[in-house]
């Protein structure tokens, strides 16, 4: 555990101070020639640091996590998200100021606008950093325990250095530079096409900006509790395989994936159903009729997105790490080529890299279900993980919409949203269980799960005595 800390440790000192270094020096590069979005570049050098910052913060929380404790991941991802909220208004709101008025010496506008982006991103950067010196502060508590822990461990086998980095991180890291370098050509080719095919520079920025802002912050939701879901289950799949029981192997697999969907496919049915709704309660200031039609187009992808994001890390718990790797670099090719052409010969606009983000990550789940049945005979059990949620979801999102109506009607739109998402949360619950997509056992074993068996014994939902 300690060698793979500390190689993990190096590996993120190398590859996070060159790339940010890189970010640095590069930006005008990158915001010109790649992106095709000069003002980009001041965003970028505020963001550069949180590159290495991050990859430091990553091995920490992977330590606790490994050790059985997601405390500190936890407790630093809210401290995290409360700076960046606070910061990134305060920077944006600044800085733009301080943008307009440079913007007046040199007759352009677009200083503004390119200086609060740098603001914005530095709420990313601090945020990033007040939580790697929470979990910072936390591993030098805990140091000293770590290591009498290290002087009672006789274990006479030592993986080298070399099979720690090459064969263990090397490949974790490769899964997910590919997995989300699909960010990065999307954004580079759809700026090109969209230059070659002469929209102007304010036009496909402003569809990017619509596309990364409302559009990736709610996807975003969803997959950040699948990504936590994940990582929690690592280290537990790891210590089941050990076992040599398969059948322990699959239960492991098909509890996580279908608690996964549990949460997945009602927020997919939400953002088709609510997704105008939901985007004028948040972002109340803006238009967001196209950013509604990007989310619902786009919705399918969490779903996707998170049962990929836990076979990944499934089968890097099952020792197969280069497999993730291969899938979603496959993917990756399959999504670049589909992108192109929906661009190029479709011309699908901003809907095209919505689109292929959906055929990017079916592409990734096709490809780890295959692997996963060929290595431990696995097969997703799909009534209890697809069916019943699925089912459960569209009568949610029916009683949503038919709840919308009505309160919009005389309380106005964004308290009939309020309402619609309580109703819509209440029917879930009551339909996923009257249908039987969880049982009472599962139900127990969840946080206030006799709370909850009680109150579904009082709408006789359950039946008979528990103890």
């Amino acid at each position: 555990a300690n060698k793979i800390f500390r190689g993990a440790m190096t590996f993120a000192l190398l590859a996070g101070g060159i790339v940010s270094l890189l970010v640095f020096f590069g930006a005008d590069f990158i915001a010109t020639t790649i992106m095709h979005l000069d003002m980009s570049a001041y965003a970028l050098r505020v963001l550069a640091p949180c590159i290495l910052i991050v990859a430091l913060l990553g091995v920490l929380r992977g330590f606790f996590q490994g050790m059985g404790s997601m405390i500190p991941t936890a407790i630093s991802q809210v401290i995290e998200q409360i700076v960046n909220a606070v910061v990134s208004i305060a920077g944006a709101y600044l800085l733009f100021n301080a943008g307009k008025a440079v913007g007046k010496t040199r007759g352009d506008k677009s200083f503004g606008p390119a200086y609060a982006a740098a603001g914005g991103t530095l709420g990313t950067v601090l945020g990033a950093l007040s939580a790697l010196i929470f979990v910072g502060f936390i591993f030098l508590a805990y140091h000293k325990v770590f290591k009498k822990k290290m002087k009672h461990d006789h274990s006479r086998k030592r993986e080298s250095y070399k099979t720690v980095l090459f064969v263990t991180i090397a490949p974790v890291i490769l899964s997910a530079t590919v997995y989300n370098i699909s960010d990065f050509v999307d954004t580079a080719l759809f700026n090109n096409v969209m230059a070659a095919q002469g929209f102007s520079k304010k036009e496909y920025a402003s569809l990017l900006g619509i596309f990364q802002g409302q559009y990736s912050t709610m996807i975003n939701v969803p997959l950040s509790i699948s990504s936590a879901l994940a990582a929690s289950l690592v280290p537990s799949l790891v210590a089941t395989v050990q076992t040599g029981n398969r059948k322990q192997v699959h239960n492991k697999i098909n509890t996580v994936s279908r608690f996964n969907m549990l949460i997945a496919i009602p927020c997919a049915v939400g953002f088709i159903t609510l997704a105008k709704p939901i985007l004028n309660l948040l972002y109340f200031t803006q238009d967001n009729t196209t950013a509604a039609r990007m989310l619902q187009m786009g919705a399918l992808s969490v779903v996707f997105f998170c049962l990929s994001t836990v076979t990944n890390s499934v089968l890097q718990g099952l020792d197969d790490m280069m497999t993730p790797v291969k899938n979603a670099a496959i993917s990756l090719v399959i999504h670049i080529v589909t992108l192109f052409l929906m661009l190029v010969v479709l011309k699908w606009n901003i809907y095209a890299v919505v689109l292929s983000k959906i055929i990017f990550s079916g592409a990734i789940c096709i490809l780890n279900a295959k692997a996963l049945r060929d290595r431990i005979g696995y097969v997703q059990e799909k009534k209890k993980t697809f069916l019943i949620p699925t089912l459960a979801s569209l009568i949610m999102g029916v009683i949503a919409i038919v709840i919308h109506l009505i309160f919009e009607l005389f309380a106005g739109p964004y308290i009939a949203t309020i309402i619609a998402l309580l109703a819509a949360v209440a029917a879930y619950g009551v339909s996923i269980v009257a249908l039987g997509g969880i049982t009472e056992e599962e139900l127990l074993g969840m946080p206030k799960g006799a709370a909850l068996v009680t109150i579904c014994r009082r709408l006789h939902l359950i039946r008979g005595e528990y103890k």
